[in-house]
């Protein structure tokens, strides 16, 4: 398993392995950049089939954590770590413990917080041995999810607005994969602003609770890509964008909290000249990070979720520039995000030669 070898290095400033065997933490850090700031990003507990899946997961996800803090104007730099276990019956409070031990080791360049297989409570348990430690209910913020999916609302919105024009989301129809804690919120948003909800999870509890609380229609698994409604939202795993999938959409739109949507960089244009707007994954699901970056002893919530809201207006740039210079959203996207790292390492240098 080679780390520099690997498709999804990019330049990465630090991949750490740790294990753990008193409490059997196999766990993986990696920092992407740093120039913006300490690398802040989620981590992700997952039962990954061998561990080149890891490693190819935590440095995609760590980039796309230095590009979704560049694009919401936050002083933070891209990292990610992953827990290989199953969430659901491998965690102990000595395996928390060790994750943040593996944590304080990075020194500060790296800061986590929960993400998929993860919750708020695993996080406070590893905040006993480390102090980098963010969006738990000691610095203010608590769960990020709420703002995550609050973000996905906005950045939906945006969505339908620019293709569809009908300035509001009343008789929008949304399929929503992933009834997780990210994409039931969504779908509490959505069913508030009048959308028609159809939902899919792997899980049948969460799927009834959406059916009887938010008068979701339920449909299989794999239906999920065949509805003709007016929005695909991914709200779970990430790759799930591809050959096949993508051939089988019938959506105006696609706009949903899952990190890494796109198997392939090449997949956005496949959905680009398939006619469907592409809401980049990093742009659209930014609340959590951004209502962290608002963490400390003056926190204001109300000033965070402004900052969120801003996500309706940074999709926009978006999709006008990318209709524009007649290239897919997420190569704009990652242009923005580029431009503004590229200018901080300029200044940057430039106090180094004065210094």
């Amino acid at each position: 398993m080679g780390v520099f070898s690997a498709k999804e290095f990019d330049n990465h400033e630090d991949v750490s392995f740790f294990h753990d065997e008193k409490s059997g933490l196999k766990a993986i850090i990696a920092v992407h950049d740093t120039t913006l700031g300490p690398a802040l990003g989620g981590t992700r507990m997952w039962d990954y089939a061998n561990e080149a899946e890891a490693l190819a997961d935590v440095l995609r996800l760590s980039r796309g954590m230095t590009y979704k803090s560049s694009l919401a104007g936050i002083n933070l730099g891209g990292g990610k770590s992953v827990i290989i276990g199953n969430s659901r019956t491998d965690k102990t409070p000595e395996l928390f413990e060790a994750f943040g031990r593996a944590v304080d080791h990075m020194g500060g360049s790296y800061i986590a917080a929960e993400d998929v297989g993860t919750t708020v409570a695993d996080l406070e348990i590893a905040r006993r041995t480390t102090r980098h430690i963010a969006g738990i209910s000691e610095g203010n913020c608590g769960d990020p999810s709420p703002a995550t999916a609050y973000g996905v609302f906005y950045g939906l919105r945006a969505a339908v607005d620019f293709k569809i024009g009908k300035g509001g989301l009343n008789g929008i129809k949304v399929a929503v994969q992933g009834l997780g804690n990210v994409g039931y919120g969504l779908c509490e948003l959505l069913r508030d602003a009048g959308a028609e909800l159809v939902v899919a999870d792997v899980h049948d509890a969460a799927v009834e609770k959406a059916v009887q609380n938010l008068g979701a229609t339920a449909i299989g698994v794999d239906e999920i890509y065949d509805q003709a409604v007016d929005v695909f939202a991914p709200c779970a795993l990430g790759a799930i964008l591809n050959d096949d999938t993508i051939s089988r959409l019938r959506v105006k739109i696609v706009a949903g909290s899952a990190n890494n949507q796109l198997a392939e960089d090449r997949h956005a244009r496949a959905l680009m000249d398939k006619g469907i707007l592409y809401v980049p994954d990093y742009a659209i699901n930014a609340g959590g990070i951004i209502v962290i970056s608002h963490e400390g002893g003056r926190f204001d919530r109300e000033r965070a979720m402004s900052h969120v809201r801003g996500i309706y207006d940074t999709c926009q740039k978006i999709f006008i520039r990318a209709a524009r210079e007649r290239v897919t959203t997420a190569e704009v996207a990652d242009k923005i995000a580029m431009e503004r790292i590229e200018k901080v390492r300029e200044e940057k240098a430039k106090l180094a030669l004065a210094s």
